[in-house]
């Protein structure tokens, strides 16, 4: 493998363990499966990925079709480096924690730069956006039990809940502080 895989490159080879298939059917699962919420799904990025599998020999094309008026389409498969650089990937993406710089971090570094009445506002924004996202992910825990989707397949949303319920209930002792001035702020009004 000459370069690491991507998180859309690894989603995309793990597509490929279920059965060979083109771009446009990764894209299109990775979209079904909701895949967007713990990375950035775009399908000209897939495209992109997929040239660079091939190029190192991860996966390989083993047909094209065309249907009807629609551009031609490759379909590829995974080969044996391909599985081995999907092991080799998710085993050390599991075992090693890696700071990934969320952005969020960065703008509570900075928030102290904005008035307390901006700070709060913005904080109780972010947080009924949470609760949204929390109960998306709800509906789609209850769909995947109730279609008795094996746990494996879907236990990342509950992981994206619990971090997301965790953060919703840090911004609320935040803001109770904020309120109560036991958190006192740079730039109050």
């Amino acid at each position: 493998m000459s370069s690491p895989l991507t998180p859309l490159a690894l989603a995309a080879i793990a597509l490929l363990v279920e059965r060979p298939m083109h771009p446009y059917e990764m894209y299109q699962l990775l979209l079904e499966r909701r895949d967007g919420h713990v990375m950035k799904v775009r399908a000209g990025s897939l495209y992109h990925a997929i040239e660079r599998l091939d190029r190192d020999g991860l996966v390989t094309a083993v047909g094209t079709d065309r249907a009807g008026n629609r551009p031609e389409r490759t379909t590829y498969a995974l080969t044996d480096a391909g599985r081995s650089a999907l092991h080799a990937s998710v085993t050390e993406m599991l075992r090693t924690p890696v700071n990934e710089f969320p952005r969020f971090a960065v703008a509570l570094n900075e928030a102290h730069n904005l008035s307390l009445e901006e700070a709060v506002v913005l904080f109780e924004q972010r947080r009924t956006a949470l609760d949204a996202e929390i109960s998306e992910l709800t509906t789609i825990i209850e769909s995947a039990r109730g279609r008795a989707v094996d746990e494996a397949y879907w236990f990342v949303a509950d992981y994206r809940r619990t971090v997301l319920a965790a953060e919703r209930d840090w911004l609320d002792r935040i803001i109770d502080r904020l309120r109560t001035k036991d958190l006192t702020w740079p730039h109050p009004a």
